[in-house]
């Protein structure tokens, strides 16, 4: 199994520079950073600048997080900051990838 087949595939969506989703894309950068960095690879999608990509996706909250991949999809909503929460629903085992 390569590390491509592990990736964490993520997309944050977020409204502008809104404190919630400044503070959801500080909580998720630090996650990453304290687990495996190499194992994620993240859009961070602005709805106010790309309004189509939120309704293609059914966002109807920013700041949302979803999971792409691996299966099975999540998505959470607001500002992640419930790490445990987060951390299960990536599905990063005892906190660490």
């Amino acid at each position: 199994m390569s590390v491509e087949d592990n990736k964490i595939v993520l997309k944050l969506y977020v409204a502008g520079r809104a404190p919630n989703s400044q503070r959801a894309q500080l909580n998720l950068n630090e996650i990453i950073a304290q687990n495996n960095p190499n194992r994620f690879e993240l859009e961070v999608i602005d709805i106010l600048e790309n309004p189509m990509r939120a309704i293609e996706d059914e966002i109807l909250v920013a700041p949302t997080l979803w999971k792409i991949a691996p299966l099975p999809k999540a998505k959470i909503l607001g500002n992640l900051s419930d790490v445990d929460q987060v951390v299960h629903k990536l599905g990063i085992i005892g906190g660490k990838c």
